[in-house]
């Protein structure tokens, strides 16, 4: 029998974190595959968080659902700044 007085442990292994750089490649890819304007339908999704903007053609949707819209501003003005140089 076993222990009931004590507290188990449940440790969860995470996988591979997907960057934003990565989902926004994808989701381009996607956009542009499917015939969609992909900076509007991108623009519209974060500026409303509406995910109908973006195609679910090559998981498009659930992929860019899986990073806070604010992850996703950041990378492209990081981009946007190195593209740049003014760093």
């Amino acid at each position: 029998m076993k222990d009931l007085s004590n507290t188990q442990f449940f440790h969860v292994e995470t996988g591979p974190q997907i960057k934003a750089k990565d989902i926004l490649e994808i989701v381009y890819g996607a956009l542009k595959e499917k015939g969609y304007n992909p900076v509007n339908q991108i623009v519209g999704y974060i500026m409303s968080g509406d995910p109908t903007y973006i195609t679910s053609h090559n998981g498009a949707r659930s992929l860019i659902m899986k990073m806070e819209r604010d992850e996703l501003v950041e990378e492209m003005l990081k981009a946007y700044i190195e593209h740049h140089g003014w760093e």
